[in-house]
């Protein structure tokens, strides 16, 4: 897209400043934001507007974007969240004067709020994608995000007081795909201004501990024309928050970074300072009753001890409906070597049946840049999951999708990590050659032979 190559463009300006490419977005947010306060009715303070940018001299650029951050940080609502903690990492005059001249000469009033969102969200994608250092950690593959929302649909209008929360927000990729979804769903109704205002300013939450991804979150959807609420802090630590939730899309951070003590939380049932199951608990805690979740986890939480005592404890009175296998490789670009599953479920009802679709088994291993996560690797499990939000429409088992009752998952003591399908090797079943020399053999010489044919075309070049 023409906008976002500007943007992206701008970034060689702030790298020859020691700016990285995570840096670099955060600082254009701030500056993106002041400039575009005004076209979104923004009441910004008058001695931090935009203009004030264009008349100061380069000597006094760095001195005034410093007090401009200051005074922002101090106003309330989205000014104030958006400047929470800022901190300015250009260090160069001359750098930031032509950030600022760039800026100023894009015809912002050629693009409507859709194209400019769209813009930022991709600029983020690039971060996402760029090393290491990028925001891969806060960054889940858009495509199986429109997956989860195609498949939980959560439409502010199926009632009055709808929510929809995601209690990791990262950048709001739930969010933002949410509203995406919502708007071209309702596109074709007549909708009140008040169910307007609610949508765009009472129907999307979300809590993020880190600043950054949580001001990249709120400019996010700032550019959507929607106010979130995106609290700053720690969804797992800090006290339960009394507001509950129609639908929770969320993917909670794996590892094990930043685990500390046992939360000090009654509502959770198992004590344990595994952030995953942390997450587990406090999505069903924060649900309404009959409300929805899909949530991101690893693998792990399929067969871990303390994971089996949570399933055994909440199925009761949470449907846990729907598994998804997610396919080797769907994080990649971000996490390399994580298996990782969606739990669908629905707080308020037991479980009678658990559905599990695998999208891994004999499916080629996603990469980066060779073989991209992308819709079609979803097709067929939406065409399965039904359109029934909450997964109870009428469902046929299939090779990759297969229904497990409540007394099979007591008879396997709660471990849901059921497997099923045979793993192929060019078309042989490799579970009937678990010890076969044979096998292995002529895998080493398929892997030799490949080896030989990058050496003859290494050798040509």
């Amino acid at each position: 897209m023409e906008l976002t190559n500007k943007l992206w463009g701008l970034c060689n300006t702030l790298r020859h400043d020691g700016v990285d490419s995570s840096d670099y977005v955060e600082q254009l947010t701030y500056l993106l934001f002041i400039k575009l306060a005004d076209s979104y009715n923004v009441d910004v303070p008058n001695d931090c507007r935009w203009n004030t940018f264009l008349e100061k001299e380069n000597k006094d650029l760095l001195p005034h974007i410093e007090t401009v951050f200051l005074n922002l940080q101090k106003q309330k609502n989205i000014l104030g969240d958006i400047f929470a903690e800022p901190i300015s990492r250009i260090r160069k005059p001359e750098s930031l004067r032509k950030i600022i001249d760039l800026i100023d000469k894009i015809k912002w009033n050629a693009f409507d709020a859709d194209i400019i969102g769209l813009a930022f969200e991709e600029l983020i994608g690039k971060v996402a994608n760029d090393g290491k250092k990028g925001a891969g950690q806060y960054f889940t593959p858009r495509p199986l995000i429109r997956a989860m929302v195609e498949a939980v649909k959560p439409n502010p209008l199926e009632k009055d007081n709808f929510t929809i929360s995601d209690v990791a927000t990262g950048t709001s990729g739930f969010l933002m795909i949410s509203h995406e979804w919502q708007d071209e769903v309702n596109s074709k109704k007549r909708l009140t201004k008040k169910q307007l205002e609610r949508i765009s300013n009472n129907t999307y939450f979300g809590q993020e501990l880190v600043a950054r991804p949580r001001r990249l979150a709120l400019m996010n959807m700032f550019l959507r024309g929607v106010r979130a609420k995106i609290k700053l802090g720690d969804s797992i630590y800090e006290k339960l928050d009394n507001k509950k939730f129609s639908v929770i899309l969320t993917n909670p951070p794996f590892g094990t970074k930043g685990s500390k003590q046992i939360p000090d939380r009654k509502d959770f049932l198992v004590k344990t300072t595994n952030k995953q199951l942390n997450f587990i608990q406090h999505v069903i805690s924060s649900l309404e009753d009959d409300g929805r979740a899909a949530i991101v986890l690893p693998d792990s939480v399929l067969t871990d001890n303390k994971a089996v005592k949570i399933w055994e404890n909440i199925m009761d009175y949470c449907n846990i409906h729907t598994i998804l296998k997610l396919p080797t490789g769907t994080f990649a670009a971000y996490a390399a070597g994580v298996n990782a599953v969606v739990v669908f479920l629905q707080k308020g009802v037991p479980t009678k049946n658990m559905w599990m679709f695998d999208a891994r088994t004999n499916v080629e291993k996603v990469t980066k840049r060779m073989r991209p996560l992308n819709e079609l690797h979803f097709e067929e499990f939406l065409e399965a999951y039904g359109k029934n939000s909450n997964g109870n429409s009428k469902r046929k088992e299939n090779d990759r999708f297969k229904k497990f009752t409540i007394k099979k998952i007591k008879e396997n003591n709660y471990n849901l990590d059921f497997r099923w399908m045979n793993e192929l090797y060019d078309g042989v079943d490799l579970s009937q050659y678990k010890n076969s020399k044979e096998l292995f053999g002529a895998m080493l010489q398929d892997f030799e032979d490949a080896l030989n044919m990058l050496k003859r075309y290494h050798g040509t070049l």
